[in-house]
């Protein structure tokens, strides 16, 4: 039977509907996640490209290790790798912070992603338990989802049997604009990274303390319309309690990016890593991520950021346009590490800092 035009247009157009229909459907269904696992959003970026927005996801899925023989093992295990004694194993803020490290990490889990009405694929965890997924959002569609402060709300899709909501947020972040790229030991965080032992327990077994004067100096930044970005050697496992502090001591929400680690193979051994590996793959990221941005570097001197921020402001001269180092080395500006570290940039473009009031907003 010969089909005239609008005949065929009409059929293409509902086969093409119930397409759509089935996609939904399909989406909905395949997100595999069970009533004993847990989804963690991490806070991401979304990059305008003409019409669209590029949305980042990127998640965490696991199974809590309740009280078992196992688990006791690993967190023995864990207590041993840090150094610990059995009484610090049973403080409440180790245990706290000890459990993200002791869960069943859930690979192969398919994902599906909720964007107002609209659902997407959201990508198949790795080994590690994290799935990374890209998803086109219109600019039209976006406008009606965001909050007041350019923030994207998210939801996994889970069983219709289950109740629970896991929800995430994606910043959209313009082209062009003014971003703050902020490391968090002894940068916004009092964290004693010099001293191992300090280091140990500010991270494991106090509760986390704020650097003084630098949430104030992020707010004015706020306020002025730029954007953060909180970088880190730390493990993502320790993403919840810092965002817990971030909120608590009023720090402005902002993306984050943080370190992969895993207690059952060898990166356990790099659980205190120096961060000469992890960072600078991760800045060039986000500053590949918007060329056209202004970056304003904050770090301390307890490590290396000097020296991964000084290089990275030659590389990307055209972007970086600040670099601000707390000092906690006690070493003075002109010294040889500075002129190292500084070198060949203009000395208005760096500033070693002792409190956050000796920088002008």
């Amino acid at each position: 039977m010969k089909l005239d035009r609008s005949s065929l247009v009409l059929r293409l157009g509902v086969v093409l509907a119930c397409c759509l229909v089935l996609f939904a459907v399909s989406g909905a269904q395949r997100s595999s996640i069970k009533e004993d696992e847990r989804v963690v959003f991490f806070p991401t970026f979304a990059v305008r490209d003409q019409a669209d927005w590029v949305v980042n996801i990127h998640g965490w899925v696991y199974e809590p290790e309740l009280d078992s023989r196992l688990r006791q093992e690993t967190l023995d295990a864990f207590r041993r790798l840090l150094g610990l004694s059995e009484k610090e194993l049973e403080s409440q803020v180790f245990q706290q912070r000890a459990r993200p490290f002791l869960v069943d990490n859930e690979r192969k889990k398919e994902l599906t992603i909720r964007l107002g009405e609209r659902e997407f694929p959201g990508g198949t965890s790795e080994p590690t338990g994290h799935f990374r997924q890209s998803l086109r959002l219109p600019v039209v569609a976006a406008k009606g989802l965001v909050d007041g402060d350019g923030w994207l709300p998210l939801q996994a899709v889970t069983r219709p049997t289950d109740p629970r909501r896991f929800s995430g947020r994606c910043q959209l972040l313009e082209p062009e604009g003014v971003s703050v790229i902020s490391d968090i030991d002894d940068t916004i965080k009092v964290t004693e990274v010099r001293d191992r032992g300090a280091l140990i327990a500010n991270t494991f077994l106090r509760e986390f303390e704020p650097t003084p004067g630098m949430a104030e100096l992020y707010q004015t930044w706020a306020r002025q319309g730029m954007a953060f970005h909180y970088v880190s050697a730390s493990p993502w496992q320790l993403f919840e309690p810092l965002e817990e502090f971030r909120k608590k001591h009023g720090y402005p929400a902002g993306t984050f990016h943080l370190r992969e680690f895993r207690l059952k193979d060898r990166s356990a051994l790099q659980l205190l890593a120096s961060p000469l590996e992890t960072k600078p793959p991760i800045l060039e990221k986000v500053l590949d991520a918007f060329p056209k941005r202004k970056f304003i570097l904050v770090g301390d001197s307890g490590e290396k950021d000097p020296e991964i921020y000084g290089n990275l402001a030659r590389k990307r001269a055209g972007q970086v346009q600040r670099v601000l180092i707390r000092d906690v080395a006690n070493e003075p500006a002109d010294g040889e590490r500075y002129r190292q570290a500084f070198a060949d940039l203009p000395r208005e473009k760096w500033t070693l800092f002792t409190h956050p009031r000796e920088v002008n907003p």
